[in-house]
């Protein structure tokens, strides 16, 4: 039996907040967890090849790596390092453990509990009416997904879902299979981050990507982060800001919560951060109420328009707006009429706060601004989003040194998944091509993307999934809607390295489809192989595993889904399936066909760092209707709140990986031995009744008049801005419901959901205070 317990909150801890991030504590945490999932042998294997030319791609975020000479022999971060470990964990799940525990029981299991049983080894199934799951070979697991396949009564019954872990080359093979098939129903992680900025970016500067590079980073006179922990969800960012700093630059924080990342970073990797006090990072913090940001920058905009007004030629780039830009008049008589008072009560801040960043931006010849969730996961996120470029368009802060946008993804590969033709709504050109390059007539309606692929499968337009990594479960919104939805399918299937929760909650048959991890070796045909990921400022590279593979059972996702294609498609469409699992480089020959910018694919690929994607807007060519950068009109919105409520965002702990926490902690936070909390700010623990550490029930409010309850939650009273709470997801996704979603982009609204306070065991309102 396991020895790993399942962890409960009943030795909850709380110390106050800290005040800087990293240090030889984050050393030690990431020592102490990689041995205490595998050997020193193993830990030193992962440890110095992780991000190094050659070497292994952190699957841990989309950060990027120096350029290949100027990288340190250990380019990684804490969560990084416990990541890759995780990973390489030495536990094993085998055909035994499933057979001792059924679906029902694992069902009841926490999410690090599952994680901790470590490597799944071979293929399971589980059949119609069975409560366990069963060894079964690979012909015929995929055989029986393929079969599946072919009896759905139209292609668009299935689901082809994938996680931003997935590599370029498994990726372009999956969305070549669901098009062959006859389907764009390829909903992916991305959904439910980033859309709205690619959406935002899209209609404004023509393409859907960050613009800038870690050099820009580094030499900006100003840098916004805004809506983003990167201490805890991007460590490696933290050395990018200090080096900012020592630059000269400044460094503005928004946010709700103060994070002690951006506070002071104390670089493990030199000396003046292991000894000394380390580097103040933010040079001004902007503690604002959650989806205040739109109104931030509007009166930001506003401020330009008046200071030109009083100093004309002397703030506004008015020949870059000329030259490259349309919609500017349109632009400039919407902002003058922002309303101060609206600003206020949006944003929480005072004027002379704001005014503050004004002068900072007007001192300023380079501006950045980086944002993350907090700005994408709001009703109105698009629209703040085109704020933002609006407020660099304005002072020509796009298409040069030291200046633009930077959305920070994620996942490690999320952005080459994309590029690669994950999105149920690929334009006609990238279809055209495909179509061209294997000779087949892609679908042209476009597909259902995640809360979409949600509803088809609650309604039971969608009969089949299959997710390619990831954690669709408890990565998704509205979890009592998402599980009922995937248990109404006839088939589910996973392709995974990790036990999980999704992995419990299963059509009529379900499958379990081990696959090999970033770290591990992948030969075919007694030949090494290696796979490509792109990063979040458009990087491509290699990524070569060092470790044996878990199990001799194991397949690559690319032999998984050439073999499930060849079973699918048959001879429908001439398409080498064969040849692509016995060599990787000839999955990229054609991908360099296909995909703009990839032209001598394996030859550029293969070099130390590997090469830089194109964007056209750092040559000032805007691929938008116009040709131009487009100035956007954006309404304020803003979160409102009855009275006696909150508004909650969900967020992640600092010993957590996406849906997977590594330890029931949140040191940075002071959090210690649970995870059932929720901070709030003591003014508002006292305005509601409540006092530190009463337990409660959370309940969501929302207009279908569904209760939506996560139970047994503490209260910790804790820093927050007024009329604001946060807890962690997945275990607060209950509370978001499948329809709140952003405009234009349908991602779920998860940083901006109305809560209120109930005593645990009760099933009255709490009184709102008089």
């Amino acid at each position: 039996m396991s020895t790993i317990e399942d962890p409960t909150d009943d030795r909850l801890e709380v110390t106050p907040p800290k005040t800087w991030a990293t240090g030889l504590p984050a050393v030690t945490h990431a020592i102490q967890y990689s041995l205490g999932q595998t050997t020193v042998r193993r830990t030193a294997l992962t440890l110095l090849s992780i991000n190094q030319a050659g070497g292994v791609d952190c699957p841990g975020c989309a950060w990027p790596e120096p350029d290949a000479k100027h990288r340190h022999m250990n380019e990684y971060c804490e969560n990084g390092a416990k990541h890759i470990n995780d990973e390489a964990t030495s536990r094993r799940v085998t055909a035994d453990f499933f057979a001792r525990h059924s679906i029902a029981e694992l069902d009841t299991r926490s999410d690090y509990w599952l994680n901790q049983q470590g490597r799944l080894t071979e293929p399971m199934v589980k059949r119609p009416g069975a409560d366990h799951y069963e060894p079964i070979g690979w012909d015929e697991a995929l055989g029986l997904l393929a079969g599946e396949l072919a009896a759905l009564d139209s292609p668009d019954e299935a689901l082809f879902y994938t996680s931003g872990r997935v590599s370029n080359e498994a990726a372009f093979l999956l969305q070549l299979l669901a098009r062959a098939y006859g389907t764009n129903n390829l909903p992916d992680c991305s959904n439910m981050c980033h859309e709205s900025s690619g959406h935002a970016l899209m209609e404004t500067l023509g393409i859907g990507k960050g613009s800038v590079s870690l050099d820009d980073i580094h030499h900006a006179d100003l840098v916004f982060v805004v809506g983003q922990n990167p201490g805890t969800n991007h460590p490696r960012m933290l050395s990018a800001l200090e080096e900012t700093k020592r630059n000269g630059g400044q460094v503005v924080a928004v946010n709700p919560l103060p994070e002690a990342g951006l506070m002071r970073f104390k670089h493990p990797q030199k000396l003046r951060g292991i000894l000394g006090r380390g580097t103040a990072l933010a040079d001004q913090f902007l503690q604002i109420r959650p989806g205040g940001d739109l109104a931030l920058f509007k009166a930001l905009n506003l401020m330009l328009l008046e200071a030109e007004d009083a100093a004309p030629g002397t703030v506004l780039d008015h020949d870059f707006i000329d030259a490259h830009s349309t919609g500017f008049a349109e632009f400039a008589r919407h902002a003058r009429k922002t309303d101060w008072d609206d600003v206020r009560t949006a944003t929480g801040l005072t004027r002379e706060e704001i005014e503050q960043v004004h002068q900072r931006v007007l001192s300023s010849k380079s501006v950045i601004v980086c944002w993350a969730m907090g700005l994408t996961q709001h009703k109105h996120g698009v629209a703040t989003i085109r704020e933002v470029v609006n407020f660099l368009l304005a002072r020509g802060n796009i298409g040069r040194p030291g200046a633009g946008v930077c959305p920070v993804r994620g996942h490690s590969n999320v952005q080459g998944d994309r590029t690669m033709g994950i999105w149920e709504r690929m334009p006609t050109a990238f279809l055209d091509a495909l179509g061209a390059e294997f000779g087949f007539t892609p679908p042209t309606e476009h597909g259902w993307d995640t809360v979409d692929a949600i509803r088809a499968m609650r309604d039971g337009r969608a009969r089949l999934f299959l997710g390619v990594a990831g954690n669709f479960v408890r990565a998704t919104p509205d979890s009592d809607v998402t599980e009922a939805a995937l248990r109404r399918c006839r088939l589910t299937a996973h392709i995974s390295t990790k036990l999980n929760r999704s992995h419990t909650v299963c059509g009529d048959t379900a499958l379990i489809l081990p696959t090999l991890g970033r770290s591990d070796r992948d030969v075919q045909g007694g030949v090494e192989q290696f796979v490509t990921v792109e990063d979040s400022m458009s990087q491509v590279h290699a990524s070569r595993g060092r470790l044996k593979p878990a199990s001799d059972r194991l397949l690559s996702e690319v032999a998984i889904i050439s073999r499930l294609a060849r079973r699918t498609l048959g001879d429908r469409v001439d398409i080498p399936w064969e040849e692509f699992e016995a060599d990787y480089g000839t999955v990229r020959d054609r991908i360099s066909r296909v995909v703009p910018g990839f032209r001598d694919y394996n030859e550029r690929a293969a070099a130390p760092g590997g090469f830089q994607l194109p964007n056209p807007v750092n040559s000032l060519t805007f691929p938008t209707p116009s040709g131009k950068a487009v100035f956007t009109c954006n309404d304020l919105e803003m979160l409102r709140a009855p009275r006696g409520h909150l508004i909650l965002q969900t967020l992640r702990s600092h010993d957590q990986w996406n849906t997977i926490p590594y330890a029931m902690d949140d040191r940075y936070r002071g959090i210690r031995g649970g995870r059932r909390v929720v901070l709030v700010n003591p003014a508002d623990l006292d305005a509601l009744g409540f006092a530190d550490r009463d337990e409660v029930d959370l309940i969501g409010v929302w207009d279908d008049g569904v209760e939506r309850r996560a139970p047994g939650f503490r209260l910790v009273a804790y820093p927050t801005t007024p009329g604001s709470a946060a807890a962690y997801y997945p275990e607060t996704n209950v509370l978001v419901p499948l329809d709140s979603v952003a405009d234009i982009s349908n991602t779920p609204t998860s940083k901006g959901i109305v809560i209120r306070l109930e005593p645990s065991g009760a099933r009255t309102r709490v009184a709102a205070p008089q």
